[in-house]
């Protein structure tokens, strides 16, 4: 009587391939000025996470972005790309002049916000396609930007999501980063419950609720109320 082969992980005993979580938490950017970096990131209010040296010289620095689920690692004998060939690395905020604001506050020399003019743009500099002045018409999610660049050229894209796509976020989770991003989102539940309560021409004493179902029907992407 021969013996049950334990399945391989990551199927089932069906042999159909099951989902193994694979959460993508850090990368690494090419600099060449670790102590550089360092100070720059460090000015930005990002969090230090490590600072680790080794004695056959490699050395690991991690910072994380205010409210971010991800990381950026730095350091030396981490990458062989060529210091600066990091490109749009995205950064998503609710605010974007707001953000942009901070930004500057703390000595990030960034872009003019802006939208692109034809697909694509915003992955390419503004003297070779059209960046349109200000954000998006009504503030479109998805469709405002602005860009910096560390000292080694490495380019950072602020992105202005407010209303997620479908099957971006848990449907069943509805989390914040921030108090800030906390505001925006009721700040906007607020103006569409008022054009709701126009249209029904009274108030909604029930008010909460539909806030409610407004905020995290945006987080998950699904239909708004009206």
């Amino acid at each position: 009587m021969g013996t049950a082969e334990a399945p391989i992980s990551g199927h089932a005993l069906d042999g159909t391939v099951t989902n193994v979580d694979l959460k993508l938490e850090a990368i690494v950017i090419p600099v060449s000025d670790v102590d550089r970096a360092k100070a720059y990131y460090g000015r930005l209010g990002w969090r230090l996470d490590a600072d680790f040296s080794f004695d056959n010289g490699v050395k690991i620095i991690q910072f994380t972005p205010p409210g971010s689920p991800a990381s950026i690692q730095f350091g030396t004998k981490m990458t062989s790309a060529a210091p600066g060939s990091a490109e749009n690395l995205y950064l998503i905020v609710s605010d974007i002049e707001a953000a942009r604001e901070q930004l500057v506050a703390r000595g990030a020399q960034v872009s003019e916000v802006f939208h692109p003019g034809s697909p694509g743009a915003q992955f390419q500099p503004a003297d070779t396609t059209p960046h349109l002045s200000g954000p998006a018409p009504d503030h479109q999610s998805y469709g405002s930007f602005a860009t910096f660049s560390d000292p080694d050229g490495n380019r950072w894209l602020l992105q202005e999501i407010t209303n997620r796509l479908p099957g971006r976020v848990d449907a069943s989770e509805t989390t914040f980063a921030s108090p800030r991003d906390l505001a925006g989102a009721l700040r906007r539940a607020e103006a569409a419950h008022g054009e709701h309560e126009r249209r029904t021409g009274q108030p909604d004493a029930n008010w909460p609720e539909w806030y409610a179902t407004y905020i995290a029907a945006g987080q998950a992407g699904e239909e708004l109320p009206t």
